[in-house]
């Protein structure tokens, strides 16, 4: 009887590990959908959806294909980023998706970031900026270290010579990496 107890715990917390996932990606997508599709009220249900995506892909291709829609965006960009109070906001938002998608990525070069010599600790990090001298800063660069399980992270100050780069891994594999708080597999991250 106890043998059967065991096999049945065990078999539901392996069902557990196969389902959470599972479980917690439908989640968040249904989640994602659901308030992207409530932004659209009076209409029915998962039309919503549709007309922001084709709204924003719209505002999209017109900010870069045309010189008015351009214009247009970067006098909205202008007044936003001279409106008090507003554009500390604004800015600190759009640096942040700056960041991470568009023209102007900041996380494209990821770095093995020695934080502790004795005894020796390594992090995994996104060199931010290569030379801090214009700050007084000589030798030193500012390396971004994401946390585990989070989109947050904070910024440290490190010499130079205790940053190398990451050869083997590219910017999202070690994001994904960095994010998973290691147990990425990394056989799996290099064949995906």
């Amino acid at each position: 009887m106890r043998r059967f107890a065991a096999i049945l715990l065990r078999s539901f917390l392996q069902g557990l590990l196969i389902l959470c996932p599972i479980a917690i990606t439908a989640y968040i997508i249904y989640l994602v959908f659901d308030g992207v599709d409530s932004l659209v009220p009076f209409v029915p249900r998962g039309l919503g959806f549709f007309i922001v995506i084709v709204f924003v892909t719209l505002i999209g291709y017109l900010g870069t294909r045309f010189f008015l829609g351009r214009m247009m965006i970067e006098a909205f960009d202008h007044l936003l980023e001279h409106t008090p109070g507003i554009k500390y906001l604004y800015t600190s938002v759009k640096d942040v998706m700056d960041s991470f998608v568009g023209d102007k990525k900041r996380f494209n070069r990821p770095v093995w970031v020695c934080i502790n010599h004795n005894p020796e600790v390594w992090r995994i990090g996104f060199l931010t900026q290569q030379d801090l001298s214009h700050m007084g800063m000589q030798g030193k660069v500012a390396v971004y270290l994401p946390h585990a399980y989070a989109i947050s992270g904070y910024v440290v100050i490190a010499d130079a010579k205790s940053v190398k780069p990451i050869v083997k891994m590219n910017a999202a594999e070690a994001m994904k990496f960095a994010v998973s708080g290691g147990v990425a597999n990394l056989e799996e991250i290099h064949r995906s």
